[in-house]
């Protein structure tokens, strides 16, 4: 069988691509299905115009945010993305705003479990903001009438971080040696905020957390504890948790920065 012309080749390999980013570019900006829409007892939908009537602060700008995709399937009122997120709003609007007619996800975070259900999985690992005990909200770091729905500045890697900084101030510093990690790739290249099984909700327990960037460690010489033979750390034991991690074995222990030591000693 003789092979296809060089030319038809071409065709269909760029047919593929065209029809495969078609797919992503439809993953991203298809509309979000809620797996259980916010409930409000005796309440119906009113449609978003309504709610702009008192909340503009939070509407004028909805459009731009992510969230703006979400509304209640088969519902005959125009855009409902407000209620699909704080639920049904005719006995909100009767009542004046009255307190309790409405969900507000700064109360319940179940409103935002709805479509994130592996954010509620992670909030149940031994390790995570306490979301759940109702002493930290999912809005304190989320705005989601805004952008990507991150607190905090215009990109994407200084709004999380800074998001972070607001509450936890001793980390931010400022240093005289500054973890290049904290500028470079932010507080998510080591905690997941939402939960983990380590201390910390750090992303990993051990120093392979620190060798995910600092990979020029591993250099030939090293043993398969991560320490170069013939050097202090030789003789940890199968395992570079015999002598504890990086930041915990009393050598890198000023991981967010250190005023005395460019090796982040403390």
């Amino acid at each position: 069988m003789n092979p296809p012309p060089k030319k038809s080749t071409q065709r269909i390999v760029i047919g593929a691509i065209v029809v495969w980013s078609a797919l992503i570019i439809s993953c991203v900006t298809a509309e979000r299905i809620i797996v259980a829409p916010a409930h409000v007892a005796g309440a119906t939908y009113v449609g978003s115009k309504e709610c702009a009537q008192c909340h503009s602060d939070k509407t004028d700008h909805f459009a731009g945010a992510t969230h703006a995709r979400l509304h209640i399937s088969d519902v005959k009122l125009g855009d409902t993305t407000c209620e699909a997120c704080h639920g049904p709003a005719s006995l909100h609007i009767q009542s004046g705003g009255k307190l309790g007619t409405i969900v507000n996800p700064r109360k319940n975070p179940e409103a935002c479990f709805a479509c994130h259900l592996d954010k509620r999985g992670e909030m149940s690992l031994p390790h995570t903001h306490p979301v759940l005990a109702g002493k930290v909200s999912c809005v304190d770091c989320h705005d989601v009438h805004k952008d990507k729905s991150v607190r905090g500045g215009g990109a994407a890697l200084a709004a999380s971080t800074e998001t972070c900084l607001k509450c936890h101030t001793q980390q931010a510093g400022p240093f005289t040696y500054p973890h290049g990690a904290i500028k470079e790739e932010g507080c998510l290249a080591c905690h997941n905020p939402h939960g983990t099984v380590n201390d910390k909700m750090l992303i990993a327990r051990d120093a392979n957390l620190c060798l995910r960037c600092h990979l020029s460690q591993l250099t030939p010489g090293f043993n398969i504890g991560g320490f170069k033979t013939g050097g202090a750390h030789a003789n940890a034991v199968g395992s570079r948790l015999s002598e504890g991690a990086c930041w915990s074995a009393g050598c890198h222990e000023g991981v967010h920065g250190s005023n005395v030591n460019a090796s982040l000693r403390p």
